[in-house]
């Protein structure tokens, strides 16, 4: 509780003291970067810490962290020496969208770290890794970071978010276990305020958000408007909902097939059979439920599948695994992972864009003699949150700079005109921030490699219609009633200047929506196969290997990968049903209307739902790429692309799908408002499901084992107490590489590095070649590692301690159970340093 009240503190004394310089680079914005200050805080805050102390100007210490703070506080002053009193008059002239903010950060904060604390395992999946990123951080003296599981080495991975997170932990005076389950809550509070804002924004921003206005006086003696908008501060809370903790439908799934809808039992057999759950094809649903029915799902693991709804195979039927991971099974499962700890910046980048969408960040700078229409502040700003989005999750750039850029476009078109113009005006912004992106986080890239190799052809699994829907229903339901409704009142957000602006001047461009959207969807498909057959040409027998295994020749292959895909075709039809008309509205004919009257181009409720669209446009292409092309790495399929790429449109699209909701709760009427707010209800009440039955699965009904807590290691202290004390132990040992088991990764293995942030010889093998894209910095270690503990020669065992500069040599139950350990040559040459029970640790002189 202590540790929980204290980065409460933390995080809202850190939003506080960064909000004036948010006042000032968000002016475009109605929250005026209020909701954002906390996440920005924390990303230019740990920005300044590890660049100082990758550049040796300070150490990885408390004093780094606090001449970190200093900056930030320095920086922020600086920003509002001549603005006191506007950031004061904003203060209280928005009482209530400060206090939703801060409800909403506590209350979100405070839920998921009761979830944590109730089911605080460190022990699945990927969360030892986490754990032993941020250790070895907290260990590492300076950056980059010792990579705890390859001694020698620095840590090859986006390690950003593990900086923070060991910042706040070193701050708070708690063992990373601990921080670990902190930093998830904070990001899904992070999470909650980033999206509330973002939508807040584009409500207030059109003027559909109710205002009542009042006068208030300004430092210049001028009266300027305090603008209230009560139905924007409660539907913005929409945001959060949708992104954070509505679902997909697999849990509705799993409700109606525990009860036996659906399934029809043979009289004479006694066996249930279905049509409909055969025809969906989704792993465990395929097999008939138990008796007696129920409504509640028990199956084991049964919220893993809700990650787990594509189903790939190829041409013989065998399963292909894709992960379809979204926010809330992310926060379930308790991963700290990159593409988790990014959310709050990937909003923030989303923030950034909409701020410069709406006219903010103006000024000039000029490179070479051509122009940029951004202010300086705005450009580095906006080069920090990028290049941090690559250094916190590498994928997660392709949205955040591709946002910002079109968001700079867009704003340019609507004061210009679209002319061949923003084709230099994509250029010039483009090349410089990206640069500068690069320079600013330089010393990551130093020590960066990564198992990235091109791009490679999806020719044979598309995804299904069905499965689509199943994945993306609760967000497809509100955007396609949004599409609906603004091509049937297209215009209407003119109506009120007709004077200036008929609504028959602005017209949906449907036939560049049309010509773009199949145009693209044509040009992947044509694109897939044109890099299969090169890489036919480049690397043959692969090729002819891999048409082997599928018992086809190449037209065979073809034909049938032809068919399927038309097969499947739902999936096509649901995507281009979004992006054709998103385009077709986005690129709305209006020129004429941008030449006689420029003014009302800048009608807010245009611009924003603009905005709205550009940012569903994206996500839909997000969605649609992975079914043609994916990203080669040492999967050798599109299971990552699906996984990262879904991962990030489910954050546009969730934003979308809230404003969406929003924006008709505020306009539709009569049976047409009632019909909606009853189909919604459903779609979030369907949602809910998978959070409401996959909490109380996976803590037990909260009623953990252990008692709640938000530390795992009390788990092993109550499991293993040799292990927890030889662990103790170690933390308080002077700096070196341990010697312990090596095993496969997602298991037990290197668990005392994960927890003491020492460097062992070898952890997760697996999962370093990810990182390096190669297992060559490995070497012999794995089978290095098992010779010096099972060998009898001291002389063999020495040699491979001289060779890795082993210092401390581990034997516990895990050695003893996966090695024959020969441990008399250590007790005849080396002296224990620690022995309680079971375990026992050796120090070499």
């Amino acid at each position: 509780m202590t540790a929980f009240i204290t980065w409460y503190f933390i995080i809202t004394l850190l939003g506080w003291l960064t909000f004036p310089l948010m006042h000032t680079l968000f002016p475009a914005l109605a929250d005026r970067g209020y909701t954002l200050a906390r996440t920005a805080g924390l990303l230019i805050w740990g920005y300044v810490f590890w660049l100082f102390a990758s550049l040796g100007i300070a150490q990885n210490d408390m004093g780094g962290i606090l001449l970190a703070l200093a900056v930030l506080v320095g920086i922020s002053i600086f920003s509002i020496i001549n603005r006191r009193s506007e950031v004061v008059n904003f203060l209280r002239s928005n009482l209530p969208l400060i206090l939703t903010t801060e409800i909403l950060f506590f209350i979100a904060f405070a839920f998921l770290a009761f979830v944590r604390s109730a089911n605080p395992e460190l022990t699945s999946t990927e969360k030892p890794m986490e754990l032993a990123f941020i250790n070895g951080i907290l260990r590492s003296p300076t950056f980059p970071p010792q990579d705890p599981w390859l001694s020698g080495y620095g840590i090859s991975y986006y390690y950003f978010g593990y900086v923070m997170t060991a910042m706040l932990a070193r701050l708070s005076g708690i063992v990373g276990s601990m921080a670990h389950n902190l930093m998830t809550a904070l990001i899904f509070a992070l999470g909650a305020l980033g999206a509330y804002g973002i939508v807040y924004n584009l409500l207030s921003t059109t003027d559909h958000g109710r205002q009542t206005t009042d006068r208030d006086e300004r430092s210049d003696g001028e009266e300027s408007p305090t603008v209230h908008r009560p139905l924007s501060t409660a539907y913005a809370l929409l945001a959060p909902l949708f992104l954070l903790l509505v679902a997909n439908f697999e849990a509705l799934l799993e409700v109606l097939h525990r009860r036996g809808l659906f399934w029809v039992k043979n009289s004479i057999t006694g066996e249930y059979t279905s049509v409909f759950w055969k025809w969906l094809d989704m792993k465990e649903l395929s097999f008939a439920p138990l008796e007696p029915f129920q409504w509640e799902p028990d199956r084991y693991l049964w919220w893993w599948r809700a990650s787990r709804v594509v189903q790939d195979y190829d041409m013989l039927g065998n399963h292909r695994e894709a992960i379809d991971e979204f926010p809330f099974f992310s926060f379930l499962l308790g991963d700290l992972h990159p593409h988790v700890l990014a959310i709050p910046f990937s909003l923030l980048a989303i923030a950034v864009a909409l701020n410069l969408f709406l006219g903010g960040f103006r000024g000039t700078i000029r490179i070479f003699g051509a122009r940029l229409h951004i202010s300086y502040a705005g450009f580095l700003f906006s080069a920090l949150v990028i290049g941090g989005l690559a250094f916190l999750n590498t994928w997660d750039i392709l949205v955040g700079a591709t946002l910002i850029i079109l968001a700079y476009v867009f704003a340019r078109a609507r004061e210009d005109g679209w002319r061949w113009d923003r084709l230099e005006d994509l250029f010039l912004l483009s090349l410089p921030l990206g640069i500068l992106s690069v320079i600013l986080y330089f010393p990551f890239y130093l020590g960066f490699s990564s198992q990235a190799g091109g791009i490679l052809p999806n020719v044979m699994n598309p995804t299904r219609g069905a499965h689509l829907w199943v994945m993306w229903g609760t967000l497809l339901i509100p955007i396609f009633a949004y599409l609906i409704y603004s091509g049937v009142n297209f215009g209407a957000q003119e109506s009120e200047v007709q004077e200036l602006a008929p609504a028959s001047k602005r017209k949906p461009n449907w036939k560049l929506g049309i010509s773009l959207g199949l145009g693209f969807a044509l040009l992947l498909w044509i694109l897939s196969w044109a890099i299969g057959w090169v890489g036919s040409l480049i690397e043959k027998d692969f090729v002819f290997m891999f048409l082997s295994s599928q018992g086809m020749s190449a037209s065979q292959f073809f034909n049938a990968t032809t068919l399927r895909r038309l097969t499947y075709i739902g999936s096509l039809i649901t995507l281009l049903a979004i992006l054709i008309p998103s385009l077709a509205y986005l690129f709305a004919d209006n020129h004429k209307l941008q030449i006689e009257n420029p003014q009302v181009v800048n009608r807010q409720s245009s611009i924003v739902n603009q905005f709205t669209l550009l940012l569903l446009t994206l996500g839909t292409i997000l969605v649609l790429v992975p079914d043609f092309v994916y990203l080669r790495d040492q999967f050798g399929y599109r299971i990552n692309t699906i996984f990262k790429f879904y991962y990030q449109a489910w954050m546009l699209w969730s934003l979308v799908a809230a404003f969406a909701t929003a924006y008709l709760f505020q306009n539709l009427r009569g049976l047409k408002d009632i019909l909606f707010r009853i189909l919604i209800g459903l779609v979030i009440f369907a949602g809910l499901l998978y959070p409401a039955f996959g909490l109380l699965n996976k803590t037990n009904d909260f009623k953990p084992t252990y008692g709640f807590t938000l530390d795992d290691f009390d788990r092993i202290r109550r499991e293993n107490p040799d292990e927890a004390a030889a662990i103790d132990f170690l933390r308080t040992v002077p700096d070196g590489v341990i010697a312990e088991a090596v095993g496969d990764g997602y298991s037990g293995y290197a668990r005392i590095s994960a927890h003491t942030g020492l460097q062992t010889v070898i952890g997760w093998p697996g999962h370093e070649a990810q990182w390096r894209g190669t297992y060559e910095p490995q070497g012999s270690r794995r089978d290095d590692m098992t010779t010096l503990y099972t060998t009898a020669r001291w002389e063999e065992a020495q040699a491979i301690i001289d060779r890795y500069d082993i210092r401390y040599i581990y034997i516990g139950t895990l050695e003893y159970i996966s090695m024959p350990v020969n441990q008399e040559k250590f007790q005849l040459h080396l002296k224990p340093i620690f022995q309680q029970g079971g375990v026992v640790i050796y120090e070499v002189p």
